[in-house]
């Protein structure tokens, strides 16, 4: 028999979490295998505190809570891994390099097709903020052509799934 502490029920959240998480590594692993396939790319915030997460100095100043990058014209050494991935994007024609684990996803946007996901977390849910449920507005990519426009994309929440 089973030990009856914090065993007494399924972690829907937390599995679903986990699902979504292989979802966008597989995005990612078939991006660094043949690249963005037609109009596809990604606005992908993380959470700057996390532990795992490496990115210069420079932006962990100038992003002390969240970072949104943009995956689409120019970006290289994309790398899928186990606990998260690596890339190096251009901040103002400086290449930088960055690790983002997993389980520093805040949200994955993909405005061409209209598709995104927020990951909520503990803290958010003890204290709901109703502008939260607004997608991120996507910075502007340094290298990103001026004729193109972000649109708006369906952010799925998974705090209908939680007790």
């Amino acid at each position: 028999m089973s030990d009856s502490t914090d065993n007494d029920t399924i972690e829907y959240g937390i599995l679903m979490h986990d699902a979504l998480r292989v979802l966008i590594k597989t995005v990612l692993t078939d991006v660094s295998e043949r690249g963005l396939p037609g109009d596809h790319h990604f606005f992908i915030t993380f959470d700057t505190t996390h532990p795992d997460v490496q990115i210069a100095e420079w932006l962990q100043d100038r992003y002390p809570g969240e970072m949104t990058i943009v995956v689409q014209h120019w970006f290289e050494n994309l790398e899928v891994g186990d606990e998260g991935f690596a890339i190096t994007l251009n901040f103002g024609e400086q290449p930088e390099p960055l690790y983002i684990p997993w389980d520093a996803l805040v949200t994955f946007v993909d405005p061409s097709v209209e598709f995104g996901l927020r990951f909520e977390t503990h803290q958010e849910d003890d204290d709901p903020d109703p502008e939260d449920d607004e997608i991120p507005e996507a910075p502007m990519e340094e290298n990103a052509q001026d004729d193109d426009t972000p649109h708006e994309a369906e952010v799925v929440s998974l705090d209908a799934f939680r007790k």
